[in-house]
């Protein structure tokens, strides 16, 4: 079982993540005021001490503690800690140390530089728990106070003592204010100091700084409570995930893993570093393109050379296992910024409409630019990046690379940096890669199928019609070649998908339906068979349809399929073809 301590943005989040397993755990808030939606989750209310958590986690047999209380919540920290259990933090990203700031490491070094300073008034955005571990400081030095309008907030601030008259107030709409509002605020109440926090984005920490310090304020942040060294720290779904199927592997019943582009970004960080005469540790540190920050481990094995065994999860996957090596070295004078070469098991472009260059290296556009993102953040220097991968000529064989003209290896790709099992998110971006390159070589008519006995009857027809692989996805498909504008296509399907598609299933993956015998019962009725159930109570498999029913149920079957199909590919032509299956 898993314990989340939340009450917060970041708690919603661990329990979006939980919830996933759709197995059992724990949610615990102080009170009752925020709203959560869980189906597998279990909430808890109610403070606990050091000793309530140790004692519940005994009794329920937690194994693992997902800290995701707000960075201010020391005593909760210190309880947790004293847990003794596996932690995970999953904190917020705090954002960089700022220029013309004053970092103070608590409450009594703050009142420390505040006094020394001595502003003429103070704006304190530190929280309505603050007011009371202030009071030595508002006792004799003008401050405002900004708090939640509610109930239990101004009851707080009534038992510290502090004047209403001094309180404002957040909107109501919960909304936090922009960098302008925080500038005429600022300038209506008269401050000349700014107090806050270390609380990241989610307390609108740059905001109220860079408008504070727009208007020549002195600006004092108190920096976030340490944590104990021992404890895995994440700032997203992604980390939070990954940690949990570290600490707790029967928890999710699939492995999440990092794309290729992900594991060649950490190589080339690492040999950067290396190449830098850094220290290298054994992980390092990047940012997906959704701007979350995951630790990926590494391998130096030389100066400038560094690589990553691809992690990969529970979904089909040619790269499983396989090694990933960046080899960076500084540029000749005549390269500039930061170029990416070939190296062996690393496809090279031959066609056009992939984003990437003819003859350049198969690495897609969004690992390029996480690679370039973190070389920057190292150096400003003009460096050559080489990227290969351990039998990737090989691995090249059993994908689809030779379909959209990418030969000699492996393509570096991946869009979020992470593979969800079974998402198949790397088979539809593969679909519309093809669909992409069919377009740029100037083509206005594709065929698509599911496998290659559609690929086959399609050719018999037509030797020359470009043939792209569906899969299950013939919605995904049709939607991307429509909006890639193709005048027409030529659909192939199956019987066991076309019955799928004829209810109006447009991902036709078993996973996610099943041949419906009602749904056949009925249209074999409407075709006259007058034992129809019967008939379909019989069959095991679609293609046995073959042999029982006559023609205009067939029929009927196209004119639904393309029914369907129209609602993601509405303007030019379909034309439909049931696949005949040999074996039937």
């Amino acid at each position: 079982m898993i314990l989340i301590f939340g009450g917060t943005t970041e708690g919603r989040l661990a329990v979006e993540v939980c919830e996933q397993a759709g197995k059992p755990y724990y949610y615990s808030t102080k009170g009752e005021s925020q709203q959560v939606e869980m189906e597998a989750g279990i909430r808890l209310t109610g403070a606990m001490t050091a000793e309530d958590i140790a004692s519940f986690c005994r009794s329920k047999e937690i194994r693992c503690i997902i800290d995701a209380a707000h960075p201010f919540a020391e005593n909760l920290h210190q309880a947790i800690a004293e847990a003794g259990l596996p932690v995970i933090r999953l904190g917020r990203n705090l954002g960089r140390h700022m220029e013309g700031v004053e970092y103070c490491h608590d409450y009594a070094d703050a009142v420390e530089r505040l006094r020394r300073e001595s502003p003429r008034r103070l704006l304190a955005l530190t929280g309505v728990n603050s007011i009371a571990r202030l009071k030595e400081y508002w006792l004799e030095h003008p401050t405002i106070f900004r708090i939640l309008n509610r109930v239990e907030s101004l009851a707080v601030a009534d038992d510290a003592g502090f004047p209403r008259a001094y309180l404002i107030y957040y909107r109501e709409d919960g909304e936090l204010p922009s960098m302008e509002e925080e500038k005429d605020l600022m300038q209506h109440l008269g401050c000349d100091a700014l107090l806050t926090k270390q609380s990241g984005g989610q307390g609108g920490f740059e905001a109220k700084v860079s408008a504070a310090l727009q208007l020549d304020m002195k600006v004092f942040v108190i920096e976030a409570p340490r944590l104990p060294d021992t404890w895995q720290v994440v700032t997203g779904r992604h980390g939070l995930r990954r940690a949990i199927e570290h600490l707790v592997p029967d928890f999710f019943p699939l492995r999440t893993g990092l794309t290729t582009g992900a594991c060649a970004t950490a190589a080339t960080k690492a040999a950067v570093l290396s190449l830098l005469r850094r220290e290298v540790p054994s992980e390092v540190d990047l940012s997906l393109p959704d701007g979350e920050i995951i630790s990926v481990p590494v391998s130096v094995e030389g100066e400038g050379v560094a690589s990553v065994v691809k992690d990969f999860s529970d979904d089909p996957d040619v790269t499983r296992g396989c090694r990933i090596t960046s080899h960076v070295a500084y540029s000749p004078a005549d390269r500039h910024g930061v170029t990416f070469l070939q190296g062996r098991g690393v496809g090279r472009v031959t066609l056009p409409g992939l984003g990437i260059p003819v003859g350049e290296p198969a690495i897609n556009p969004t690992p390029r630019e996480m690679i370039t993102r973190e070389v920057r953040a190292l150096t400003s220097a003009d460096v050559d990046v080489v990227l290969s991968v351990e039998g990737g000529e090989e691995l090249a064989e059993r994908t689809f690379n030779s379909r959209v003209g990418v030969v000699g290896g492996i393509s570096i790709i991946g869009t979020s940096g992470i593979v969800s099992p079974f998402s198949n998110e790397a088979f539809v971006e593969s679909i519309g890669r093809e669909l992409e390159v069919a377009r740029a070589m100037g083509l206005s008519e594709v065929g698509l199928v599911s496998g290659k006995r559609g690929e086959e009857a399609l050719l018999a027809e037509e030797p020359s019609l470009r043939v792209i692989h569906y899969g299950n996805f013939v919605g995904e498909a049709l939607c991307k070649a429509s909006q890639l504008g193709f005048r027409r296509v030529v659909l192939g399907v199956m019987i066991g998908k076309a019955v799928k598609l004829a209810e109006g299933h447009l991902d036709t993956h078993s996973h996610k339906v099943l041949m419906n015998r009602s749904f056949l019962t009925q249209l074999a009725t409407e075709a006259g068979v007058a034992d129809a159930a019967e008939r379909i109570a019989r069959i095991t498999m679609a293609r046995e349809l073959y042999a029982c029913m006559p023609e205009p149920f067939f029929s009927r079957i196209k004119e639904l399929c393309l029914a369907h199909c129209r609602t993601v590919f509405p303007r030019g032509k379909i034309e439909f073809r049931l696949i005949c299956d040999k074996t039937a």
